[in-house]
């Protein structure tokens, strides 16, 4: 993008004078970057930026963790994990409580990293805490492809994985515009995003760096005067309307769509991704028999309603007080994605 182009996205920001206009930042990444640009300063009065349900970490639910935290402490499991989930409080603990006192709790990079874990020691049983969008599960699949491959039967998946249009749809109600996540959209393409527009639901595609950000909130503000519901692409450099053909090949042959259970949003039909039963013995909740569990999260905690754009951070009477980063009591203060950092690193306002 030229600096002529860079400012001309400017001046139709600075410049609207439409209706009033609530743009939800579905990535927790666009939410630290808008806030590291100071690109909130620039946003009339009557456009509101509000954060949504787009951090893996943040919508994982309480009770995933409590079985997380029961692998590790009554089936002797090795649990291997992203380090934002090893704070996340579960109902009475968390993976680092467990951790603590003598649970085997591993932090990973990539899936592949437990997966080599359990090839490496065979002696024990060790189970991936897969979460995340339409970016991460890829990853989650070629693991078990690899474990399968390779015969082991020590490693398995306790699922958190999510899709996102159903959560679009759950959320149309809270935002008049939403910022779809750019990375999400390289994988599955804007056919969906596209078929969201006959439902109601606007949204632009937004890549990462400050001209990215500022071009698709300029043709959010201005396809918004039109009065219609739109769908822009303004990251056509990564995102094509197919998307990733062989990531999405690969996910849908291990994995098929189930309901997911959302931190703040409840039970969402056909949100979330399980494994097949061809794949059964690399499913944790089948291979340990483990049983339904139902967590319960701190009641003052307002975390849910952030990731519904029903409150910011700073309305939450535990935000900078009881809960901070060193001592979070919810989620979106956990991840370093979460729209709590965010509030709290760039500015309480």
């Amino acid at each position: 993008m030229t600096d002529k182009s860079m400012q001309a996205a400017r001046e139709i920001i600075t410049g609207y004078d439409g209706a009033p206009l609530r743009i939800m930042e579905v990535c927790g990444t666009h939410t630290h970057e808008i806030f590291r640009l100071g690109i909130r300063k620039l946003l009339p009065k009557q456009v509101e930026l509000i954060s949504g349900p787009g951090c893996p970490v943040c919508v994982t639910p309480v009770g995933f963790i409590d079985e997380a935290i029961l692998l590790a402490e009554e089936y002797d499991v090795t649990v291997c994990t992203f380090g934002d989930l090893v704070r996340v409080p579960g109902t009475d603990s968390s993976l680092a409580g467990a951790r603590a006192k003598g649970a085997k709790v591993q932090v990973v990079y990539a899936p592949m990293d437990a997966v080599d874990y359990a090839k490496n020691h065979p002696e024990e049983q060790v189970c991936f805490l897969s979460v995340g969008f339409e970016t991460t599960t890829p990853a989650s699949c070629l693991a078990v492809e690899l474990a399968q491959k390779q015969g082991l039967t020590n490693f398995s998946l306790l699922t958190a994985n999510k899709t996102m249009p159903m959560a679009y749809q759950a959320l149309k109600g809270s935002a008049d515009v939403f910022l779809y996540p750019g990375h999400v959209n390289a994988i599955t393409g804007t056919r969906l995003c596209e078929q969201l527009v006959n439902e109601g639901v606007s949204g632009v595609v937004a890549g990462f760096t400050a001209s990215e950000l500022l071009t698709a909130l300029a043709a959010a503000l201005q396809k918004s005067k039109e009065g219609k519901p739109f769908f822009v692409n303004a990251y056509p450099r990564v995102v094509t309307r197919e998307g990733s053909v062989k990531a999405q090949a690969l996910v849908a042959k291990l994995m098929e769509p189930c309901d997911a259970q959302w931190r703040g949003l409840g039970t969402i039909p056909g949100s979330g991704m399980q494994l097949r039963e061809e794949y059964a013995a690399f499913d944790a909740r089948k291979k340990y028999q483990m049983p339904k569990i139902e967590g319960r999260g701190n009641p003052a905690c307002r975390c849910g309603e952030v990731l519904q754009g029903k409150c910011k951070s700073t309305d939450c009477p535990l935000f900078g007080k009881v809960c901070t980063p060193q001592h979070p009591v919810g989620a979106c203060m956990v991840s370093g994605e979460g729209a709590c950092s965010a509030y709290y690193q760039y500015g309480m306002e």
